[in-house]
């Protein structure tokens, strides 16, 4: 049998400053949809997280298309991901001399198409 030559398009943004929690609940809807139905979804989607991922989204499929010239209507979301990235510390005052933490977080958004 003839050996099926694997195509993949992968990018990546990295620290985003953004929870990788949120960004998350956005990744669980277009994970394994078609590049046409997850761009659409994506765009009408209320999220801040939405403009980042579809950068990405768009960038994978930039990359897919100039690599091995295939048709936008034929790729597949295959895999995202955001991974958890550097979290910056702060503190906001608190009464009586206390300082309350404040977590920052950041994330790796990974896509491949």
């Amino acid at each position: 049998m003839k050996e099926m030559k694997k195509i993949e398009g992968v990018a990546f943004s990295r620290y985003v400053r953004m929870s990788p929690f949120k960004v998350r609940r956005v990744l669980d809807q277009i994970r394994n949809r078609s590049y046409e139905e997850a761009v659409m979804i994506l765009k009408f989607m209320p999220y801040k997280s939405c403009n980042v991922i579809l950068k990405t989204v768009c960038s994978a499929a930039s990359n897919v298309k100039n690599q091995f010239s295939v048709q936008e209507s034929s790729m597949f979301l295959k895999e995202a991901r955001a991974d958890v990235g550097p979290i910056l510390k702060r503190f906001q005052p608190h009464a009586q001399g206390r300082g309350f933490p404040i977590k920052k977080r950041m994330c790796h958004i990974i896509r491949i198409i």
